[in-house]
C-alpha cells in the first residue's frame, strides 16, 4: 500500500474496506510508542489521528528510567537523548520557589538523576513532543507501520473476528473504514472511544481548570549559575509550574490557581485566557513586573486524578490519557501512558502469530489497571503537596519513593508465576531481588570485554538468565524450543560468555548458583527457579506454558 493511499482522505469515491493486525485510535505519544513497539514484533498497524503534523505546541514531556529502557530497547535511546540535550541541560534540579527572581523556599529533588545508575543503564530527560513523536514516528514505520492524519474516528464496531472504525477526514468529509484485529485507543482525555463504549472514569474528577502558557521572555539573567530542571512556583498570585527551555529564555509555565485561594474561582485560571492576563501571570510567576513577554499560545486543561473503570472492551483496549487521568506533577502520565503500550504490545503480537492463547490479554488490564490506579494517586499527592497546599487535603496517600513508581511497580496476574507478596503492588527496585512479577533488575554484566547491562539481554523475546552452574538450562531451552514450536526464546549463562565482574547478578536475582530467572518480552521476571529443579525441561517448558495461556 502506498503511503498517499493511507493518508490522503480527499478521493470521494468509497475505498475498499483496508485490513491491519492492529488500529490505533490517536498517533500522540502512547499510539506511536505502541505502534513502534508493535513493529518491534513484526506487527503492522494502521494508527488513525485528527492532527497532521503531530503537537502543534512545544510541549516538555519528563521521561523516566524505565521508558528510557524502553526505547532502549527498540534502539532509539540515543536519538532521544541527543534530541535532549539539543533543547534542555541535562541533571537539574527541582525546586519551589516564591518566584523565579526571588527566593528559593524547597528544593525537591537536587539532582535529576540522584541514585539512578545503581538501578538502571538510562537516565531521566526532558524533551519536547515535537522533538520526540518524529522519532517514534520514523522508527515504527521503518518497521512496518503506518499513520493516517486528518481522521476522527467516529465509530466503533466489533465482532468475534475482529473491530471495524470508521473515520472521517477532518476537512474534506470523506469516510472511510478499517479493519483490525484489535483496537487499541490511545485518543486522550477526552477519548472517542472510550465514550463509543461506555467505559466510566472513577476518581476525585476535575480539581483545577488550570492552563499552561507558552512564551518566550529573558528570564536567563536571572537564572546564572543554576540548573534547574523544574520551578515550582507559589506566591499570592498563582501556583504552577515553570519548565524552561534551553536557552533560559522560553517555555511554559503551567498554572494551577490564579488569586486567593480561600475563593473557589481561585481553581479556575482558564477562566481568564486573555493575553494581557497571560503576560501578567507570566510576570507574576518570574517576579518582575516589567519583564517583555511575547505569548506563543496557551492550552486549557483539568487537573483530574481519574481512572477508567475497565481498559478492555472485548477487543478494544484503553491505552495512556484514554484510561487514565492525573496531574503533571512527577511527569507520570505520558511514562504510564508508554508502559501501558509496552505491555499490550508483545501479547498482541504473541497472539496474533498464533503463539499464545488470547486468554493471555486478560492480563493487561489485571496487570495495569492497579498500576494505573497507584500512579494517579501518587500524581495526586504530588499535586495537593507541591502545587494545592491551600486545599489542606487528606485524602492522599502517602509519598511513595520515585523509584518505587518508575521501576517497583509489581504484576499479579496469570501471566505470572508468583511467589506471593505481589498484591501490595509495589516496593523500591533495589528490594525486587528478581521475584517474579517485578522488572528484571539491571546489573552490569561482560561479554567479549565490553560491559553490557541485563537490561540489554532483554525485552524483546522471552529469555532465560542462568547463573554460572546452570548450563543446563541451555539444554532445557532447546527443549522449550522445539515443543513450543514457533515460540523465541533465548538463553544466557553466567560464565558462558558472560561475566559477572561484580558478583551482583545472583543476588539481584534471587537466585542460587544453579538457578534461572525466565524474563518476559517486557523484561518483566515471569518465573524463577531459584535452584536447579528436578526436571528444569519440564519446569521451563511448564512455566512458559502457563504464561502464554495455553
Amino acid at each position: 500500500m502506498t503511503e498517499q493511499g493511507i493518508d490522503e482522505m480527499n478521493d470521494p469515491r468509497e475505498p475498499d474496506q483496508e485490513e491491519f493486525p492492529v488500529l490505533f485510535a490517536g498517533a500522540g505519544l502512547v499510539g506511536l510508542s505502541t505502534a513502534m513497539f508493535l513493529a518491534q514484533h513484526g506487527v503492522a498497524s494502521l494508527a488513525i489521528e485528527r492532527l497532521r503534523g503531530g503537537s502543534p505546541v512545544p510541549r516538555a514531556a519528563f521521561f523516566h528510567m524505565r521508558t528510557l529502557e524502553m526505547f532502549r530497547s527498540a534502539g532509539i535511546e540515543e536519538e532521544v537523548r541527543a534530541q535532549s540535550l539539543k533543547e534542555f541541560e541535562p541533571e537539574g534540579a527541582i525546586v519551589l520557589m516564591d518566584a523565579i527572581a526571588g527566593r528559593q523556599i524547597a528544593g525537591l529533588i537536587p539532582s535529576l538523576n540522584e541514585g539512578v545508575d545503581a538501578l538502571s543503564p538510562c537516565r531521566r530527560l526532558f524533551v519536547t513532543q515535537p522533538g520526540l513523536e518524529p522519532i517514534l514516528r520514523g522508527r515504527a514505520e521503518q518497521a512496518g507501520a503506518r499513520v493516517l492524519e486528518g481522521a476522527d474516528v467516529v465509530d466503533v464496531a466489533q465482532d468475534v473476528d475482529g473491530v471495524t472504525v470508521t473515520a472521517i477526514g477532518v476537512d474534506t468529509g470523506v469516510e472511510r473504514r478499517f479493519r483490525g484485529k484489535y483496537l487499541v485507543a490511545t485518543d486522550g482525555a477526552h477519548s472517542r472511544v472510550r465514550e463509543l463504549l461506555g467505559i466510566e472514569f472513577d476518581g476525585r474528577g476535575v480539581f483545577s481548570n488550570s492552563i499552561t502558557i507558552y512564551f518566550h521572555a529573558p528570564l536567563a539573567p536571572f537564572l546564572i549559575g543554576k540548573n534547574l530542571s523544574v520551578i515550582y512556583v507559589t506566591n499570592s498570585t498563582l501556583s504552577g509550574f515553570f519548565r524552561l527551555d534551553k536557552d533560559q529564555n522560553s517555555g511554559f509555565l503551567v498554572i494551577n490557581t490564579a488569586g486567593d485561594t480561600s475563593r473557589p474561582e481561585a481553581a479556575n485560571p482558564a477562566s481568564d485566557v486573555r493575553e494581557e492576563r497571560l503576560i501578567e501571570l507570566v510576570r507574576a510567576a518570574a517576579g518582575v513586573s516589567n519583564l517583555p513577554v511575547t505569548i506563543d499560545g496557551v492550552a486549557r486543561w483539568r487537573a483530574t486524578s481519574d481512572i477508567a473503570r475497565r481498559f478492555r472492551d472485548g477487543r478494544v483496549f484503553l491505552a495512556g490519557d484514554a484510561a487514565h487521568l492525573m496531574p503533571p506533577n512527577g511527569g507520570y502520565g505520558g511514562n504510564t501512558g508508554i508502559h501501558d503500550g509496552h505491555n499490550l504490545a508483545w501479547k498482541l503480537a504473541l497472539v496474533l502469530n498464533g503463539v499464545a492463547d488470547p486468554r493471555l490479554l486478560d492480563s493487561y488490564e489485571v496487570e495495569r489497571r492497579p498500576v494505573g490506579k497507584f500512579t494517579v494517586e501518587q500524581a495526586y499527592t504530588r499535586y495537593v503537596t507541591r502545587s494545592a497546599t491551600y486545599l489542606g487535603a487528606k485524602d492522599y496517600q502517602p509519598l511513595a519513593n520515585d523509584f518505587d513508581i518508575e521501576l517497583g511497580y509489581l504484576y499479579d496476574s496469570a501471566a505470572v508465576l508468583s511467589e506471593g507478596g505481589n498484591d501490595r503492588g509495589h516496593e523500591h527496585p533495589a528490594e525486587s531481588c528478581g521475584r517474579p512479577g517485578s522488572r528484571a533488575p539491571h546489573v552490569w554484566l561482560e561479554r567479549a570485554g565490553q560491559r553490557v547491562s541485563t537490561i540489554d539481554l532483554v525485552g524483546r523475546e522471552f529469555v532465560v538468565l542462568a547463573g554460572p552452574q546452570g548450563a543446563v538450562w541451555a539444554d532445557a531451552v532447546r527443549s522449550a524450543r522445539s515443543v513450543l514450536g514457533d515460540l523465541s526464546l533465548d538463553v544466557w549463562v553466567i560464565g558462558d560468555g558472560l561475566r559477572d565482574p561484580d558478583g551482583r547478578f545472583l543476588g539481584a536475582y534471587g537466585l542460587q548458583q544453579s538457578g534461572a530467572s525466565l524474563v518476559r518480552p517486557d523484561g518483566f521476571v515471569g518465573w524463577r527457579a531459584a535452584s536447579l529443579p528436578p526436571n528444569p525441561e519440564g519446569a521451563l517448558t511448564a512455566a512458559i506454558r502457563a504464561i502464554l495461556g495455553r
